[in-house]
């Protein structure tokens, strides 16, 4: 496995197994040159999303490297005022210019809103029937989010993009997930960087001769997940994909489990007020 690897959605769609975060890059040069460092050390993914307000960004830096379209995997969200006002489709149409492609690889309604993301995921329907996202798949939905799509729907979610780290390991709505043939994808997967100090994580990850960083993304690898650690600095976004060249025992995979607190850094998907 290396930064090329890929994992196969349920419809057939390979996604790159690491990708670039952009949650809190600033649109312009931040994001830009994010971007760019990213495609310039091998990545094929980058995760972005209307709300973030970088999508033009992301998409001028794309332009920019040279690389092909085929060649990058493209992830963007819909944002939650567009599900209450019901402009799904044009919120869509808005990404697309903004990133400057004709297709999306991966499109994810960013949060479950109460009363509108079964609607949402109807439109989504039509968005993928129509062949103008590759896939597409939610983001911050528990179990009864995803069960509430089932009964609406029989195009099962790609990817459900959830909170997901050693404070808050998920198991029971990854184990759902997995068993349902949709991909797990952390997001903040060191715990918005909260981890990246924790003394546990620093001892394990010495016995590798890797950063703390370096450890939790390869135990989420090791789980089956994809990660999309957000970093605006290029040695970090180069650290962060130097994780293939080593295997996590079980033996410390259990000891990292053993760290978890059900300890949230962004809101619960179940009571948020944006």
């Amino acid at each position: 496995m290396d930064l090329s690897s890929t994992l196969k959605l349920n419809n057939g769609v390979n996604i790159p197994v690491l990708g670039l975060g952009t949650y809190l890059s600033k649109d312009g040069d931040e994001t830009y040159n994010a971007v760019r460092y990213a495609i310039d050390a091998g990545y094929k993914h980058i995760d972005t999303a209307e709300g973030y307000n970088n999508e033009r960004s992301v998409g001028k830096a794309i332009k920019d490297s040279g690389i092909k379209r085929g060649d990058i995997f493209i992830t963007t969200k819909l944002w939650n005022e567009n599900q209450r006002q019901g402009n799904q489709y044009q919120a869509f149409e808005r990404s697309l210019e903004q990133l400057g492609v004709d297709y999306i690889d991966l499109y994810l309604i960013h949060w479950p809103v109460k009363g509108k993301f079964a609607e949402t995921w109807k439109v989504f329907e039509l968005i993928y029937k129509e062949g103008r996202a590759r896939a597409v798949g939610v983001s911050n939905f528990h179990i009864h989010h995803l069960e509430d799509v089932f009964a609406a729907s029989d195009l099962v979610p790609a990817v459900n993009q959830v909170e997901c780290h050693p404070w808050l390991t998920n198991v029971e709505v990854a184990d759902y997930c997995m068993k349902k043939g949709i991909l797990f994808e952390p997001y903040s997967p060191l715990g918005a960087g909260t981890l990246i100090n924790n003394a546990t994580l620093a001892a394990i990850a010495k016995n590798y001769n890797k950063t703390s960083a370096q450890l939790i993304l390869k135990w989420g690898l090791q789980r089956g997940f994809i990660n999309i650690p957000k970093s605006v600095h290029k040695d970090r976004i180069i650290e962060n994909a130097d994780i293939f060249d080593f295997e996590i025992t079980d033996a410390d995979m259990a000891e990292i489990f053993k760290l978890n607190q059900n300890k949230r850094t962004c809101a619960d998907p179940d009571n948020f007020n944006f």
